[in-house]
């Protein structure tokens, strides 16, 4: 496990967040973005290995990466400490281009239309083309971005630790509204419906009026929320510093149940098949019952698990400070298969095209079939 003084680290606090991090890939003119879809369901359609057969290949970068990856138009989007976002060929593992800015990227990368979306320390968010690299637009913010943007019916949502959360017209950058929530967002927005929720590190989660901006309920915590929600037809689903996990229903802000885990959970959760899946500082992976929150079973890692939590063909990815990503039942949370690799993963595993892409801290991006 790593130890306390990394909580006070802000390095590691935004590249949780950032891990905040995951994509399902979509070929051009559609939409790839962190969690794979707008509510976050973080559930991939594309079959994912069951079995463990090899590593396809490992690309290095030249820093830390926090970010956690997004597959879309045959390539794998990473952001960078070195402050570059890369461009990886998704069958070469070579890289076909990069894009500076002026500082970290722990952030996800979203994709649409031909344009690449991602947010950067320097402030801003960034509007990239993908065939060309050239700049579409950016827009500034008060503070770095360390959550992942989100998009939905052509407009873009994110957030920054300035406080605020923003919507701008994916395609101009022209910005419809702001939302001054009062303390640093790190939590990526998730949205059901008309309305987009998101967390803060004044421990409120917010349900905002994706057309409008204006609020529609925030309910208080006990401890920060890092972790980014997942929603359903019913709840709202995230984790808190405060070593709990929440299910809040979404059109009345009242908490449908709690669970308390002997850790913090910055874990981002998954929603799949009645259950929700997330991880602990303990060094457990959960799933409860999204109506009731009986715990179905939990499974133990070697090392803490800051990483959110992705599932395909019936199998619950997930990395941990162990250095190991896992594959578990999602049914039983018995081990299908786990992966070794050369350090913390706090980033969220994509599926696709029958692989595994994920990264570690060290800068090492890897396929896996």
């Amino acid at each position: 496990m790593i130890d306390n003084k990394i909580f006070n680290n802000k390095l590691l606090l935004a590249g949780i967040t950032a891990l905040t991090l995951t994509l399902t890939s979509c070929g051009t003119g559609k939409t790839s973005m962190f969690r794979s879809d707008s509510s976050h369901s973080a559930v991939y359609p594309e079959a994912g290995p069951t079995s463990l057969d090899s590593l396809d290949w490992k690309y290095s970068a030249p820093d830390k990466t926090y970010s956690s990856p997004t597959v879309a138009n045959g390539k794998v989007y990473l952001g960078s400490n070195d402050k570059h976002m890369y461009a990886i060929d998704q069958q070469t593992g070579q890289m076909k281009w990069r894009f500076k800015t002026g500082g970290n990227i722990e952030a996800t990368p979203a994709v649409s239309d031909g344009i690449v979306y991602i947010g950067s320390w320097d402030k801003n968010l960034y509007a990239i083309k993908d065939d060309t690299q050239a700049l579409v637009w950016k827009q500034k913010t008060d503070g770095p971005i360390s959550s992942s943007p989100i998009i939905s019916e052509g407009i873009v949502y994110f957030a920054s630790e300035d406080g605020s959360l923003y919507a701008a017209d994916a395609s101009n950058g022209y910005r419809k509204w702001s939302f001054d929530a009062g303390a640093a967002i790190y939590s990526s927005p998730a949205i059901s419906g008309n309305y987009i929720f998101f967390g803060t590190l004044g421990g409120h989660m917010f349900a905002v009026n994706k057309n409008t901006g204006q609020e529609y309920w925030r309910f208080k915590a006990t401890g920060k929320i890092h972790s980014s929600p997942a929603v359903d037809a019913n709840n709202v689903y995230f984790g808190s510093d405060d070593k709990r996990v929440y299910a809040v229903n979404i059109y009345t802000g009242q908490q449908t149940w709690v669970k308390k885990t002997a850790g913090p959970v910055l874990s981002s959760p998954a929603i799949y098949d009645g259950y929700v899946f997330i991880g602990s500082k303990d060094g457990y992976i959960y799933a409860y019952d999204t109506e009731d929150g009986t715990r179905e079973w939990e499974f133990r890692t070697e090392g803490a698990v800051f990483a959110p939590v992705s599932i395909a063909s019936d199998t619950v990815y997930v990395g941990s400070t162990d250095s190991y990503l896992y594959a578990i039942d999602a049914d039983e949370g018995t081990l299908r298969w786990k992966y070794k690799v050369d350090g913390h993963i706090y980033s969220a595993p994509v599926v696709d095209d029958g692989h595994v892409y994920f990264n570690s801290v060290k800068g090492s991006l890897f396929a896996v079939k």
